[in-house]
């Protein structure tokens, strides 16, 4: 019995022990997993404050782009809100003008009609711009003093063609005719279209009216100073039908252009001889301002019946006058004395090629009645065509006191004329109260 006990005790020890060993293995199995985690613990601890301030800034930047998108979506609802007035206003901006436009189109019917039957008018793409200068150029430009009987308006247009176009009707009038037969008698037509700007006129296959019992004109040089015969002109344009009507006509009450210049008896005797230290300058002081024999040809503008040619003429001097036939045969009567005639309105483009002219001459034409941006356009071609040293001789030019510092003193001055010689006084006429004024001017295109 002993000995089977000392076996179950023997076996209870191994048993004993072999459960010990395997709680070993288990703690041990555990010791080495806690290692681990440690380790890999101990590892994340290190790695994490980068991972962390990675995610920490995406985070920050996240809210950022948040608000500053917040504030875009403000900043946007807001000009969204004010295109929507803006839009509004030019929604009733747009109809009125379709208003205007269609008023417009209703008054304006008559006139395209015309433009189509006579094939007026030109395509123009409407992706083209125009300049404002070029606008400046055709006008319309509004007549200071307001509507001229002469012109038949009370607006000008400077002469590119443009203003043809605004007067169909009267356009269609000057081209009907019979081609190669005698042309209208419609001279005041013609006068008038041109005053309104539209000049050139077209062409015309047409002949002109000559003068019956047409006799040979006086030689030169007494054809200066004589009054031609009555059968040089046709008549029917004009209120006198001889030269004895226009020379009396001086006496006449009313007004007429040029009231006095038919007569080469009278006033016209005298001028620009003598030089008054003011402002009527002699021609002989004016050509001493340059070395003799330098001032050769030249031009008057708005020259009357030439009297300043004729002046010219007897000193050498060429020069071609340019002027209208305003109820009177001035073309006509400046050819009869063996001058040169230009039949032309002020505003025209002067038909010289630039820095060719002595001397340029104008004597009441240019004056205030001249729309402002018309008048520079203007002074700058007389500019144009004057030779390096040339004269601008700015004779009597009238305009009001509160003009004179303003307006045209700054807009000689700016052109680039060299002043010679100035000169300007009241004009009392008609009285203190006025401020009329005029001045004289001698005036040099520079050499450089």
């Amino acid at each position: 019995m002993g000995s089977g006990a000392d076996q179950d005790f023997q076996s209870q020890r191994e048993q004993a022990h072999q459960q010990q060993q395997s709680h070993d293995k288990k703690y041990k199995l555990k010791m080495l997993l806690l290692v681990i985690i440690t380790n890999l613990l101990t590892i994340y601890i290190f790695t994490a404050p980068f991972y962390f301030n990675l995610s920490v800034y995406s985070c920050t930047s996240l809210l950022h782009d948040l608000n500053s998108t917040k504030s875009q979506l403000a900043a946007s609802h807001s000009i969204i809100a004010e295109l929507l007035q803006k839009l509004s206003s030019t929604n009733l901006l747009s109809q009125a003008l379709l208003i205007e436009l269609t008023r417009q189109h209703d008054e304006l019917s008559s006139t395209n009609r015309a433009h189509e039957s006579i094939k007026l008018g030109y395509d123009i793409d409407s992706r083209i711009h125009i300049p404002d200068e070029l606008m400046l150029a055709i006008g319309p430009h509004e007549l200071p003093l307001g509507y001229s009987p002469q012109m038949g308006s009370d607006e000008v247009y400077p002469p590119v063609g443009a203003g043809c176009f605004k007067f169909p009707e009267e356009l269609v009038q000057y081209m009907t005719y019979d081609i190669g037969d005698q042309c209208p008698i419609d001279d005041v037509l013609v006068q008038r279209l041109m005053l309104k700007g539209c000049e050139p006129l077209p062409r015309r296959r047409c002949r002109p009216k000559s003068p019956a019992n047409y006799v040979e004109p006086t030689p030169f040089p007494d054809s200066l100073w004589a009054t031609p015969p009555d059968t040089s002109i046709i008549w029917d344009p004009y209120t006198c039908k001889s030269y004895r009507c226009l020379i009396e006509r001086k006496n006449a009450p009313g007004y007429f252009d040029c009231k006095d210049c038919f007569d080469l008896k009278g006033r016209e005797k005298s001028q620009w001889l003598f030089d008054d230290g003011g402002l009527d300058y002699g021609i002989d002081h004016v050509l001493n301002t340059k070395p003799h024999g330098t001032i050769r040809i030249g031009l008057d503008i708005g020259g009357g019946t030439a009297t300043f040619a004729a002046r010219m003429r007897e000193r050498n001097v060429t020069i071609i006058t340019s002027t209208l036939n305003l109820d009177g045969p001035f073309n006509s009567f400046i050819a009869s004395r063996g001058l040169i005639p230009i039949h032309v309105s002020v505003a025209q483009r002067l038909p010289f090629f630039e820095n060719t002219l002595d001397i340029v001459h104008s004597m009441h034409i240019l004056s205030n009645w001249i729309p402002e941006t018309m008048l520079e356009f203007t002074l700058y071609d007389i500019y144009r065509v004057l030779r390096p040293g040339g004269l601008f001789w700015l004779d009597h030019f009238f305009c009001l006191g509160s003009q004179l510092n303003a307006t045209y003193i700054p807009m000689l001055d700016s052109i680039g004329f060299k002043k010679l010689r100035w000169n300007a006084s009241r004009k009392l006429d008609r009285g203190i109260h006025k401020n009329e004024w005029y001045f004289s001017a001698l005036l040099e295109k520079p050499m450089k």
